[in-house]
Parts: C-alpha cells; sequence; structure tokens
C-alpha cells in the first residue's frame, strides 16, 4: 500500500487554515524531548484507529502522522488506511525534517536519545562486544555480531526492527510524555 505523504511546507499551508489532526507516533521520551506544537501522541504500539476514528470531526477529517524519520508514521498510515480511516497523510522525513523546515516545535527537559539513535548505538555494542569476545575468548561469539548484521539488513530490507520495538519498550522510553516536564 503506498502511503500519502506531505511536506513539512505543504503542512505548515494547511496549519494556517485552521485546525488539523496531528498524531505523533513516537515513544513517550521522544515525544516528551520536542514535537510538533500541536501533535497528540499516540505511539506505534498502541496506535488504535477505531479509537482515531471515533475522535475525528467528520469522516472526512485528515489525519496527519509523524515520527522521526518517516517509518513509523509510514506503519501508521498503513494500520490507519487499513481499517478505513481516510484520508491519511505521512509527513515526509518526519520531525528532523519538521525542525529543519522552522515550524513550531516544543522541546522538554528529558535526556533519552531517539530511538533511531538507541537502535545504533544497541547494535554497535553488541557487534562490538561480540567481536571482542571472539578475538578474546572463543571464536564461536561471531554469531554475535553476524546476527546483528543480519538484523541489520533484514531491517533495511523490511523496514521492521525487532531491536527498535524492542527498545521502545524500555522504560525509560515510556517515562511521563507531558513535555519532559518530569
Amino acid at each position: 500500500m503506498a502511503v500519502k505523504t506531505i511536506t513539512p511546507a505543504d503542512f505548515r499551508q494547511i496549519m494556517q487554515n485552521g485546525a488539523v489532526r496531528l498524531l505523533d507516533v513516537r515513544t513517550p521520551a521522544e515525544y516528551a524531548r520536542v514535537h510538533a506544537v500541536g501533535a497528540q501522541l499516540v505511539p506505534l504500539d498502541t496506535l488504535e484507529p477505531s479509537a482515531v476514528a471515533a475522535r475525528r470531526s467528520t469522516a472526512s477529517e485528515p489525519v496527519y502522522v509523524i515520527c522521526q524519520s518517516g517509518g513509523r508514521a509510514a506503519k501508521a498510515c498503513e494500520r490507519l488506511a487499513t481499517a478505513g480511516v481516510s484520508p491519511v497523510y505521512s509527513i515526509a522525513g518526519g520531525m528532523a525534517a519538521w525542525e529543519a523546515a522552522g515550524l513550531p516545535v516544543e522541546r522538554g527537559t528529558t535526556r533519552v536519545i531517539s530511538l533511531e539513535r538507541q537502535v545504533r548505538v544497541a547494535a554497535g555494542a553488541l557487534a562490538f562486544v561480540g567481536s571482542l569476545l571472539a578475538w578474546l575468548v572463543h571464536p564461536v561469539f561471531l554469531t554475535i555480531p553476524a546476527f546483528i548484521g543480519a538484523g541489520l539488513v533484514f531491517a533495511g530490507i523490511t523496514d521492521f526492527c525487532g531491536m527498535g520495538m524492542l527498545l521502545a519498550r524500555m522504560p525509560w522510553n515510556q517515562r511521563d510524555a507531558s513535555c519532559g516536564k518530569s
């Protein structure tokens, strides 16, 4: 299913015409760190299309979805469209493009890094430790970096990241999302 996207610049024009429904599908901690002004937090793992549909003022009211770079927003749009919520649009480039376009954001005080960076840190650390153990202890530890490499290739091909989904459920990513005031 092709996901409809909208650029932050085009979204700016739509925002000027009145209220819009913007869903942020990142983790509560990412949302608390920085989010688009007016965005409603609905983490991807808790997204209920029927609840989104029920909160719209009309059945034809567009729903806009944003995440960090676009991947989770695309998944959310697919889930919503499959459930009959239409029209739905993904903000192209996510929060990174949103901020680059100079659109308004609210910043919190949380220090949690983005989920994508957490995945890179975890994958790099596991590959390094596995390689080090293979060198110092036993070659069987080469399975660790091999497994991580295979997982990264799989994630790149399918756009499904099991490590990212696991990290999203970690306690530091579930903290209060009230603008990072915790």
